[in-house]
């Protein structure tokens, strides 16, 4: 089953880098930096803390993580790899150069060996479910541990592992600790063949989240200099087949406030021209936050079409609706709106975030909506009554407050693991 994987995997890349050379057509950052996907990795030195985060919201969760372990062990270099140019972009803005930083290259055995020989490093610490064969063979055979951090796994994708069993388990055996974020993840990871004895359950370090100080003091700023006096909510992270029934539902929001404003945030960065061009097809008046432009009384959607800058939207915002959520994408980190105090709703299709979920809906800190008429009954309930939106708001807060501890425990298992051999 590996070899067949490995060719197949050689037999894919031609079309994968056509691919990466098409979707630069909206970002040219897809275009760039091609050889550190084939192992073109920066030359550290010796003994090189290695963190993996495929993309943005990886990217934000690991960023306590990273800083935890620059404060612990200065004297070691830490690399951060990304899988997209928007996690890359958000490594720059987040952590910029206290960190090498390069794309982790394809599965592909030289181009692993490659980015090994080239980085060095004494471990690897793979973000979420990344599961790559070759490389995790790789790093067996060097003598690399390899811990996969914050790991979950959605009976959905339990499923799909389970058609290659042979593999995902050969896999799993070149897993030094895989920390999960619950008890039933762990309980899936050892149903596919990770052996139990290094399976720690550790939380979620997306609880971890920290915010800078003035964080909601800028976002009211922004607001009183942008918005005025208007009530704000905020869709974030939506994706295609998702913007339309935002756009349907602000139209119910605005039958009851008419003077609501809808910030919409994309998730992808080259989705944001047709986004605004829906919004404008709808007979939506529209600002573009990259116009430098306020709000005037008759705008009826506040496009984010930057990057970086998620977190100050939603302080500048009474509600936030988190995308990925009404179309089956899985949804996106729901625990960032809710640290700021902000009353969340999703959809149904959460499946990436269940745990967070259900924390949330649990301590009446967010809705779940059926569908998009859903969520704008949610919000127009939550801009009518302004206590219970305080009330929903504090509590989604305290929840998130009350589960942090996961980046300590991650910590001292790195320690007890591989930073004392």
């Amino acid at each position: 089953m590996h070899r067949l994987y490995t060719a197949l995997l050689y037999i894919a890349t031609p079309a994968v880098l056509l691919r990466l050379w098409w979707r630069g057509r909206r970002n040219p950052a897809y275009r760039r930096r091609w050889a550190e996907r084939l192992g073109a990795a920066p030359e550290l030195t010796d003994g090189c803390l290695w963190i993996h985060a495929v993309s943005v919201g990886e990217v934000r969760a690991a960023v306590p993580l990273v800083r935890a372990l620059q404060q612990r062990y200065p004297q070691h270099p830490v690399l951060v790899t990304t899988g997209t140019p928007t996690g890359s972009e958000q490594v720059r803005q987040t952590l910029g150069d206290s960190v090498a930083h390069c794309y982790l290259p394809y599965d592909l055995p030289a181009a692993v060996r490659r980015f090994l020989a080239r980085t060095r490093p004494q471990l690897g610490v793979i973000m979420e479910t990344e599961l790559w064969p070759n490389l995790y063979r790789a790093c067996a055979a060097a003598g690399i541990a390899v811990i996969v951090a914050n790991a979950r796994l959605s009976e959905r994708s339990a499923r799909g592992y389970s058609y290659v069993s042979s593999l995902t388990r050969a896999t799993l055996g070149h897993v030094t600790l895989l920390a999960a974020r619950s008890e039933a993840d762990a309980q899936r990871f050892h149903a596919l063949g990770m052996p139990v004895e290094r399976i720690e359950v550790i939380g979620n370090i997306k609880y971890d989240l920290t915010l800078p100080a003035d964080l909601s003091a800028q976002g009211q700023h922004l607001r009183r200099e942008l918005f005025g006096q208007r009530p704000v909510w905020i869709a974030a992270s939506t994706h295609a087949g998702e913007d339309e029934q935002v756009l349907a539902a602000l139209a119910q929001v605005r039958r009851h406030h008419p003077d609501s404003l809808l910030i919409l945030v994309p998730r992808h960065p080259e989705r944001f021209d047709t986004v605004a061009t829906q919004c404008q097809t709808a007979g939506y008046r529209l600002v573009r936050r990259s116009s430098g432009q306020a709000c005037s009384a008759d705008t009826d959607v506040y496009l984010g079409d930057s990057m970086g800058e998620l977190l100050l939207l939603y302080a500048a915002a009474d509600i936030a609706f988190v995308g990925g959520s009404l179309v089956p994408v899985g949804g996106h980190n729901m625990l960032e709106p809710a640290l700021l105090g902000l009353p969340v709703v999703f959809g149904p299709q959460i499946f990436h975030f269940e745990e967070a979920a259900q924390q949330l809906l649990d301590a009446g800190g967010a809705q779940l909506a059926a569908d998009a008429h859903a969520v704008a009954d949610s919000v127009a309930h939550w801009l009518s009554d302004t206590t219970a939106r305080q009330q929903v708001g504090e509590s989604g807060r305290q929840a998130v407050l009350a589960n942090r501890g996961a980046v300590a425990r991650l910590c001292a298992a790195l320690e007890r693991i591989t930073l004392t051999q």
